[in-house]
């Protein structure tokens, strides 16, 4: 691929999607956007990019896009997140809010749904505490077909190994066949929509409780500090973030600060 290839295809998908690709993860464009190609009748990457010069059809953008954007992602990720939501954040959050009963949890980049339907299960198992509560759980992703996919809740016995205690599959997940579905009293918990964090976030409406894990370390600084600031004002004053074990706002933005003792949890400053 010639620096030039390299420089649009890379400029494009970070101005779609804030994924920055350096030089080195070219191998990256090889690995996922060769099915793209061969899909549309093309020999290779060339071609493919050439197609996107000359015609700069939306709909192979958004497909080139949602090819490269990783959806790598298992049920109950790193386990200590959810522990510290049920343990630490959740109770104090529960307690402000007893009078109005409602809470409201955004998983951004919610990838085939896992992130999201783990936080229900955990709801779900605190059973009576959250009797009468309206627990509004919203699941984003910029791919489509990866929403279909956390949808449709179906998953191979590969992924529910990753992550998903065994009673609590048995428990919240139905066999079929080769694969396993949630139970509908977990899926109808999770509300999925199609939102791009480079968008205005607004329209989402406010959150209690944000998770946006393993999100920012594709993006460039500057990128990440938008994205932090439009998190921000969506949140109630007393709401929390959580961020992958790899991710920090510090250096990135003055809206959130770490809350002492619960690493990767930040509360707004």
């Amino acid at each position: 691929m010639s620096p030039e290839d390299f420089d649009f295809i890379s400029s494009l998908i970070k101005s779609r999607s804030g994924l920055v690709l350096t030089p080195d993860k070219s191998y990256l464009l090889e690995s996922r956007l060769m099915p793209v190609a061969r899909k549309h009748g093309l020999k290779g990457l060339e071609d493919l990019i050439s197609q996107m010069r000359a015609r700069r059809e939306e709909a192979l953008i958004v497909e080139v896009t949602e090819a490269m954007t990783t959806n790598e992602s298992f049920f109950f990720r790193d386990v200590k997140p959810f522990d510290l939501f049920r343990d630490e954040v959740l109770p104090p959050i529960l307690e402000k809010r007893a009078a109005q009963r409602h809470l409201r949890i955004w998983c951004a980049a919610a990838s085939s749904g896992q992130e999201p339907y783990s936080i229900a299960i955990v709801l779900k198992e605190l059973g009576v505490k959250l009797a009468g509560w309206k627990i509004d759980i919203v699941g984003t992703d910029i791919s489509h077909d990866i929403l279909n996919k956390a949808k449709s809740g179906l998953y191979s016995q590969f992924e529910v190994q990753r992550g998903m205690p065994i009673q609590l599959l048995l428990k919240y997940f139905d066999k079929k066949d080769e694969t396993w579905e949630i139970k509908p009293e977990i899926k109808n918990m999770v509300q999925y929509k199609y939102w791009n964090l480079l968008d205005d976030l607004k329209p989402l409406g406010g959150f209690d409780i944000v998770f946006c894990r393993n999100v920012l370390i594709y993006f460039d600084p500057e990128t990440k500090g938008k994205v932090l600031e439009g998190v921000s004002k969506l949140m109630s004053k007393d709401g929390m973030l959580f961020l992958g074990g790899a991710e920090t706002v510090l250096g990135v933005t003055e809206k959130f600060k770490p809350v002492q003792g619960q690493r990767g949890v930040y509360s707004l400053t």
